[in-house]
């Protein structure tokens, strides 16, 4: 029987909300045992000093470099991981002698796919030290290094959870992060998968430059305006929803500027409606049409993305937590998963989910002793 791992997976999206943690119980294959997941938000001084280590990183040239506020940023985020998983072991009586690996995915300041450039801040090896179970982290570097995107990352979780629920398939994930990625998923292959488009994260910049909100708190604001076509439509008039998957994106890859000048409901409805044409632009890239969208991330909780969503897709669209998930978890419980992955040497990316020319393994690790 294959060994069974306690894994606890740590996310930091693109939308720089939160430092989600799952623990899941798994060999990395078809057996998932979920566990206790928890959310804590950044708060806004943290969030102020990631939007600027953002900013910075546009102009890295080595992933290896942290210039101005990336070096605090990752000094920060590498203690908010310390201090937080601290308290999930605590707060859920789970001994860290128990646990046999974290899953660090750190925080995404620049995905660069076309140079083959992506950096997540933060220390993997100081994190090992000061919790004391080992950490696999820097999962998306052998990927890009071979050729690949470095993204999507979870498709092969997304695999997972299709093939343990025996929901009819082909199915299609949609994570809605700070960017949306998607995973299709049918019997006997690989998933296939891309990055989809804006996902939260030209809402969420809207929001805060207009009103200082972090997000669009229940799709309020969105809910209350009109779409404007002519906004979407020059919105969708970008190269990047003609280019064939795989694929992948910055999460600064788009402009709002179409939306420059609407009354602030109508801009919200408009760029929510934007993601869900994104989204919804890459299924003729499939080899069917799926019978089912299944959403998961910050964006299922978001009523307006998901009401355009809904309108517009040609099958069903429903919440991961329809089918017993958590879709605010699914990310940390798939970083537990990829980390058990990393440690087995099992294929975290696939020519069909990243463009790399075979099947590949990935991610470091830094020991706890």
């Amino acid at each position: 029987m294959p060994k069974i791992f306690r894994a606890i997976g740590a996310m930091t999206g693109t939308s720089m909300d939160a430092i989600d943690l799952a623990y899941l119980e798994t060999d990395g294959r078809r057996t998932l045992k979920f566990g206790p997941s928890a959310s804590y938000p950044f708060s806004e001084e943290d969030r102020a000093l990631l939007r600027r280590a953002v900013a910075a990183a546009r102009s890295l040239k080595q992933r290896d470099e942290r210039p101005g506020p990336l070096a605090e940023a990752e000094y920060l985020i590498t203690g908010r991981h310390i201090d937080v998983i601290g308290a999930f072991l605590q707060k859920n009586n789970i001994d860290a002698a128990t646990v046999d690996l974290i899953g660090f995915h750190g925080q995404t300041v620049l995905h660069r796919p076309e140079a083959g450039l992506t950096v997540q801040i933060g220390d993997g090896a100081l994190l090992a030290r000061r919790i004391g179970i080992d950490v696999a982290y820097d999962l998306r570097a052998a990927d890009m290094a071979a050729g690949g995107q470095g993204a999507p990352l979870v498709p092969v979780y997304h695999r997972a959870l299709a093939e343990a629920s025996g929901v009819a398939a082909p199915l299609l994930f949609v994570n809605i992060g700070g960017v949306a990625n998607m995973t299709y998923v049918e019997p006997d292959a690989d998933p296939i998968a891309c990055d989809a488009g804006p996902g939260n994260a030209l809402l969420d910049d809207l929001m805060f430059a207009q009103t200082g909100r972090a997000m669009d708190e229940d799709g309020a604001c969105a809910l209350s305006g009109q779409v404007d076509e002519a906004a979407l439509a020059k919105l969708m008039d970008h190269p990047y929803f003609a280019q064939k998957p795989p694929k992948s994106l910055d999460r600064n890859a788009f402009s709002s500027s179409p939306v420059a000048g609407l009354p602030l409901p109508d801009a919200a409805a408009t760029l929510a409606a934007f993601t869900a044409c994104a989204i919804l632009a890459h299924l003729g890239f499939l080899p069917a049409e799926p019978r089912l969208i299944v959403v998961c991330g910050g964006g299922a909780h978001n009523p307006a993305l998901m009401q355009a969503l809904a309108t517009r897709a040609p099958c069903p669209v429903r919440r991961a937590e329809d089918f017993g998930w958590d879709s605010q978890a699914i990310e940390a419980q798939a970083f537990a998963f990829l980390g058990v992955r990393s440690l087995k040497g099992l294929p975290l990316t696939f020519p069909t989910t990243t463009g790399v020319s075979e099947p590949m393994t990935g991610g470091a690790l830094a020991w706890a002793g």
